[in-house]
Formats: structure tokens, sequence, C-alpha cells
């Protein structure tokens, strides 16, 4: 079912959008200098800074992907942000007083003083692959969604968010970024409250909010903290403090869509103060998404919920001859919907342990009825897939007199993988269309209006800053260093805003081509996992280890590339464990390397 917006919602939406964009672009116009363009005449104070570093990260991917990872497997994502404060206090000691004394419009100018031309350019480079990609995705997030829900054309919709960024970006660089980011985030803050407050207030009377919280325990939403070291679980305290400190160092410290944030400071305590504020507000700002999320959750053991919240795909599915097989699984919910209800409203008043179970053993049930809806839908999709399932429960019927043999074994786990895969297919898999759907149906007018504007804020926010940097680094890191004469500030400025356009260019092209993953901001974090490490080495080398030398870094950030892309493909650990493994691998690759050129040295 494809949903019409009340002309109330439209005002809201197009006047909130309208007004960002055009402050933005009329408050920083006239940019005559890269001083000015690229470091926002540094005139920023300390909670501008703290904003924009938060708007940065924070994209719509944020809101759309995190309440939906709550919904489905509770709070225990935020455990990824556990690393964050101690990367802020790192970078502030470490990072901030050395990009402040040598007054770099770039994090990678640093690179070159220290090594050499190629070090610096390889590391720009490596920069460029993975924001580009991920200024793409945070397009492509909100408008897939947008567009099967609303029936607006994918296509289109990416245009628009693109062209609107585009727009004030270039205008007045990264002070216009900053400057709008502010506004957005206020925007954002005030929708996702008014959205909690709202959420809670649908739930029936006799349920108060901490009864909420009791349901959302029963069923495991609540549990935040994991102290295992088991690898196969992406998200734990340990993953949080180690894998998460290694990423968030690399991404505050190194990318430049974050360093050139606070590098436009009015002086090196406002840009510490800046970090310390998104440190110390970051991850109660994500526990609160995420509570969103599990308030979600809680409001549909109340009021009934769609097996699936892709429509597109559900009436696929009934259309088709899966379709009984599907109205079947839908009775079944409805009954357990009925018995989750009677057992939520009993926990309000009764906390014993055997109705915590019993409800826990429902969300289970649930869950298996979910999974199995989206295993019709992709047979009902895709003809080749339904054959292969086919196929394989006949084989499977021929083995089972002997369910122990290699041949069933086998077989059984090739039906498992298909099975999986079916839970995690783009036309499936509905974990990112859960609050999208649950704004559409259940929160008043207006409300609904200014929801939307925070998801194309958040997206706005964070591609501003992408394509804001991508241009930075491409037109002082390889463009205005590789020319032959100095071309003056007027040309540089000219050149980025050139460059600024390019890249949105190719943001919202890639956008265009853009497919979504089980988890749209697991996808951001493991694209960034597969390069960040390999960069914070790199800076860390440049930073602590004066012996080692260019060729040899160079060389260890080619080949540490090329195994942690291995690893991440052949699946040898949680994605948030490469960037560890990244950046200690380009150490010891350099470190060798660096003495077996020395050998070679005195041989000679």
């Amino acid at each position: 079912m494809v949903q019409t917006l009340d002309w109330i919602d439209w005002t809201v939406l197009i006047a909130t959008l309208a007004t960002i964009v055009g402050y933005g672009t009329w408050k920083t116009r006239g940019s005559k200098n890269v001083q000015d363009y690229v470091r926002g005449g540094n005139t920023s104070k300390w909670w501008t800074i703290g904003l924009s570093v938060m708007a940065t990260q924070a994209s719509a991917i944020t809101f759309l992907s995190t309440t939906g990872q709550a919904f489905s497997d509770g709070m225990g994502f935020v455990q990824f942000y556990f690393g964050l404060p101690i990367a802020m206090v790192i970078i502030c000691l470490v990072f901030i007083p050395l990009y402040h004394r040598l007054k770099v419009y770039t994090a990678y100018e640093f690179l070159e003083n220290r090594f050499d031309l190629k070090t610096r350019s390889l590391t720009a480079i490596l920069f460029l692959i993975q924001r580009g990609l991920a200024a793409g995705i945070t397009i492509f997030a909100p408008a897939i969604i947008l567009s099967v829900v609303l029936g607006w054309n994918i296509v289109t919709l990416n245009i628009v968010i693109g062209v609107l960024v585009i727009i004030y970006t270039v205008s007045g660089g990264t002070k216009a970024v900053t400057v709008t980011q502010k506004q957005q985030m206020f925007v954002i803050f005030a929708g996702m409250v008014a959205a909690l407050i709202i959420i809670i207030n649908l739930i029936p009377e006799e349920v108060s909010f901490t009864d909420a919280i009791d349901i959302a325990g029963a069923t495991g939403k609540m549990e935040v903290l994991d102290f295992s070291f088991d690898l196969e679980n992406r998200y734990t305290v340990w993953t949080g403090l180690i894998g998460g400190t290694f990423l968030m160092l690399s991404y505050f410290g190194t990318d430049q869509s974050q360093v050139q944030r606070y590098l436009s400071g009015k002086s090196m305590k406002e840009m510490q103060m800046g970090l310390l504020f998104n440190g110390l507000f970051k991850v109660p700002m994500q526990f609160f998404i995420l509570l969103v999320g599990v308030m979600v959750f809680v409001f549909y053991q109340f009021n009934p919920a769609p097996l699936n919240f892709i429509d597109k795909s559900t009436q696929t599915v009934l259309a088709s001859e899966y379709g009984d097989e599907y109205r079947a699984l839908q009775d079944k919910q409805a009954t357990l919907f009925s018995q989750k209800q009677e057992l939520s409203l009993k926990l309000s008043t009764d906390e014993s342990e055997r109705t915590r179970v019993q409800l826990s053993k429902l969300d289970s049930i649930e869950k298996t009825y979910r999974l199995e809806s989206k295993f019709l839908i992709k047979k009902a999709i895709d003809n080749e897939y339904a054959n292969n399932y086919t196929r394989l429960q006949n084989e499977l019927e021929g083995l089972r007199a002997n369910p122990v043999s290699e041949e069933f074994i086998t077989k059984e786990s090739e039906l498992k993988t298909l099975y999986n895969d079916a839970a995690k297919d783009t036309q499936t898999n509905d974990r990112d269309y859960m609050f999208i759907r649950f704004i559409l149906n259940h929160l008043p007018t207006g409300l609904i209006g200014l929801l939307l504007a925070v998801i194309l804020s958040a997206a706005m926010s964070s591609t501003a800053s992408e394509i804001n940097a991508l241009a930075t680094i491409t037109s002082i890191d390889l463009y205005g260093r590789n020319l032959k004469e100095d071309k003056g500030e007027e040309h540089m400025v000219k050149m980025t805003k050139w460059f600024t356009l390019g890249w949105g260019i190719v943001a919202i092209i890639i956008a265009c081509f853009a497919d979504l993953a089980e988890n749209l901001i697991q996808l951001v974090n493991i694209i960034g996992s597969i390069f960040y490490g390999n960069v914070l080495g790199i800076f860390l080398l440049a930073f602590f280890f004066k012996y080692i030398k260019g060729n040899a870094v160079f060389t260890g950030a080619l080949i540490t590339q090329a195994i942690v892309i291995t690893g991440w493909w052949l699946d040898w650990m949680p994605y948030l464990w490469l960037n560890l493994f990244g950046c200690v691998l380009v150490i010891l690759i350099a470190h060798i390397l660096q003495l077996i050129n020395k050998n070679q040295a005195i041989i000679n």
C-alpha cells in the first residue's frame, strides 16, 4: 500500500528543508579564499563543532536502521559506541595539537611532511574510495525506503537529496556545512523526542513507561551489555571498547569529513571542547535512538504488526502461488498477537518469572514467523531461488533415511544457507523499513512531515560533510599538490567548488546503483572498517615511529589493504575487529620492510 501525505505534512517537510538550504546558502555566500572556504574562516565555537561532528555521523541511516536494529535485536548495538569517548580523549591529546601546530587544511598534509608525497596521495585515495561509497549510501538509504513506502521514484529522490546538498555546499563550503548542521541537529532532536513521547502515549494507559521497559526486558530487548569473548558476536563490550576505539580513532582522527569539522574551530581549545562534547553526548544519543526502536517494539505488543514491513513485497507474495502459505502465517501471527497482548498486559501487573518466560517464548515464535515470511517472499519473487529450494528439498527427502550421513548434512547446510539468504535479500529484509512504516501508519499529521524532515535532514547533513571533505582532499591533496605553479586563492576556491559539484554527482550516481545490505548502518561501518584500520596505522607510524620511512609505509599500506579486503571477503572475523587488525598489520609490515631496507643498505 502506497502512502499519501496530508498537505500539512508536505508543508512542514518542504518548509523545513527549504529553510535549512536557504539559510545555509545565504549565511555563507561569498567565500573568496581557501581559508574561508575549506576551514570556515576558523570561526566555529565548541558547541557548533560538537553539533557539526554529531550531525556528520548521524545520517538518515542512523534513524532508520538503528531503530530497526533495536526493534529486531534490542539495545546491544549501543556497545558499538563504547570506544568513542576513549577515542575523543586520545584525539584531543595527540591529533588536534599536531594539526593545529602545523596549520594543515587536511589530515593528509601531515603525512607528506613526515613521509613523502606518494604516502600522502595513497592515504588520500583510500579516503576518497571509502568515503565516496559511503556518500552514495547516505543518499540511497532514505531514498530507497521513501520510494517504496511513499511510491516516489527512487532516482528522482536520489537526485533531489543530492541537489539540495550540492546547492549550499558548493555555495559556502565548510562553513555552509557547519552552519546548516546546527539547524539540522535541532530538527533531528525535536523530531526524535516528539516521536518517543507519541509512542509512549500510544501504548495502553494501564501500561506505564516502567512497565514498557519490563516488557522489552522480558523479550531480551533491554540486554545492553555482553561481556562474552565470542568472535561470532558482532556487538560485545570488548568489540566496542577495542574494535570501536580503533574505528573511532581513525574516523574522527583521520577521516577528512570529521577532521574538517573541528579544523574550522576558533582555537585549539574550541576544537578539543567540541570533540569532548561529542564524546559525552554521542553514546546517550545512540541509546535514545535505540530506545525509540525498542518502544516501537513494545507498541506492537499491543497493536497488530505486519509480518513484513515492505508492503510491496507482501502484495507480491499474496498474489503468487505461495499466497495461501503466507495467509496461513498471517493467521498464526494474529493468534500469537492475542496471546502476546494478554501476556504483556499481565506483565504490567504481574512481574512473575513465568510470565516473562512465556512472553519471551512467544517473541521467539514470532521471529520464526517473520523469517518464514521472508522465505516465502523470496520464493515468490525469485524463480531460480524457488527452484533451488525445491531441488534441495527433494534431494534431502531421498537422503532422510540416513540423516547423519555426510551428504545429508551437506545438503541440509545448503538449505539453511538458502533460508538465511532469503532473510537478507533486498526485497525481504524489512528491518530498515520498520520505523518509517510506523511513522506513516501511526503518528499524527504534522509530526509525520517533521519526522520525514528529520530523515532527509540527516541524509543531507552527513552527505554535505562527505562531499565537502571529498572535494577538499581532491583539491588540496591531489590537484593543488601536483600543480607546477601557484594558481592563487581564487583559482583554488573555484576548483574546490567544481570538485564539490563533481563529487555530489558521483554520490548521486552511486546512490542510483546501490543496493540494500543486511542492515544499512552495518554496511556503512563495514565499508569504514575495511579502510580505517590501515589509515589509522599509517598515522600512528607517523606519530610514534620516527625511524620508519616513507617507502616502507607505502608498500606496507598496499599489502595491508589487500590482506584486510581478503579477510573481510573470507569472513575471518567480525568487521569491527578489522580496524584493530588493519592497524596492527600495517605497523608490523612497515617495521619488517624498514628492517629489510636497512639491512640491504648495510650490505650495499
